[in-house]
């Protein structure tokens, strides 16, 4: 499948309307609701393949960040063979209170997974977060980048942001 096929597909699967009250409290007739995307099993293997293509040469370790870059950096795991860590927002308070689960990062060349990354705010803390547990992170994969602002905003974090797609290019691909 061509990569705008795909986003229009995403687009079909994940843009609902209704009435929606917004993070911000804002009400909005629409929304993109990004799980029903992310639990596509005839979907989620197509954006892998292009995801792919953006990962790292070096990269030892896959991580998905809470909840949305889970199914994702589960997916590329499978597909790459590359380990996967599952990364909480918040260290764990019992048990063995890991950040990361499934894979220690420490001293690991670690590739940041994300669904949708809007300011790059939450990313920003994890990357902190994992880099005090000796992770070595300078690359962000995500499926779609809402705001261009985020490129920048995670530079100055040392961080390079690749996505898959922007959702001015998703919409684009919707409306033809």
């Amino acid at each position: 499948m061509l990569k705008a096929d795909i986003a229009k597909k995403v687009y079909e699967t994940a843009h609902i309307t209704g009435e929606f009250t917004l993070r911000s409290g804002q009400v909005s007739n629409e929304y993109f609701d990004k799980y029903l995307f992310e639990a596509d099993p005839s979907l989620l293997p197509e954006i892998v393949q292009l995801m792919k293509e953006l990962i790292p040469e070096d990269t030892e370790i896959l991580a998905g960040l809470e909840t949305g870059g889970i199914p994702i950096a589960t997916a590329l795991s499978l597909e790459t063979k590359i380990k996967a860590a599952f990364v909480r927002k918040k260290a764990k308070e019992y048990g063995t209170c890991k950040l990361a689960e499934g894979t220690d990062v420490n001293g690991k060349k670690v590739c940041v997974v994300e669904d949708v990354v809007t300011t790059g705010g939450q990313i920003i803390k994890s990357v902190q977060e994992l880099r005090k547990r000796g992770a070595i992170i300078d690359t962000i994969l995500c499926v779609i980048q809402r705001n261009e602002k985020a490129t920048e905003i995670l530079a100055n974090e040392h961080l390079l942001l690749k996505p898959v797609f922007t959702m001015d290019f998703i919409k684009s691909q919707a409306n033809d």
